[in-house]
This record gives structure tokens, sequence and C-alpha cells, in this order.
């Protein structure tokens, strides 16, 4: 009853409203993860990548230069 009724109030059917829910919470439980093995063999370039200096993208200035769409 419990989730016939949220998947009414999403306007959805139960099937979708479930599926949708399980897609939510499998992204969510993705992004959560937070182990990030570096293999030993590229260990060497990554503390390359890290060192290294900053690189200017001309993109990305420029997007943070413009005002947000919501703020307009």
């Amino acid at each position: 009853m419990l989730l016939e009724t949220a998947a009414d109030h999403a306007r959805t059917n139960l099937s979708d409203f479930i599926r949708r829910k399980a897609i939510e919470a499998a992204e969510q439980d993705v992004l959560d993860h937070r182990l990030v093995t570096i293999p030993a063999e590229d260990w060497d370039k990554l503390e390359d990548w890290v060192k290294a200096p900053a690189k200017e993208v001309p993109a990305l200035r420029k997007l943070s230069a413009t005002r947000p769409a919501w703020q307009d």
C-alpha cells in the first residue's frame, strides 16, 4: 500500500516507480564508494599527474565567468 501511494504521488505506475528508486539507490551506492584502487604499475604516473602544475582550460575559465541560469 505504501509503495502504491508513493507511485501515485509520483504520477507513475508501481513498476516504474520501483525501478526508478532502485536505480537512484544504485547510483548513490556507487557514488558513496570512496575506495579507489591504483594499480602499482600506475602509481608513478598518478604521482606525476598530481605534482604537475595546473593547466589553463579556456572553456572552464569562460564557464566560471558566466552567471548560472537559475540566477537570471
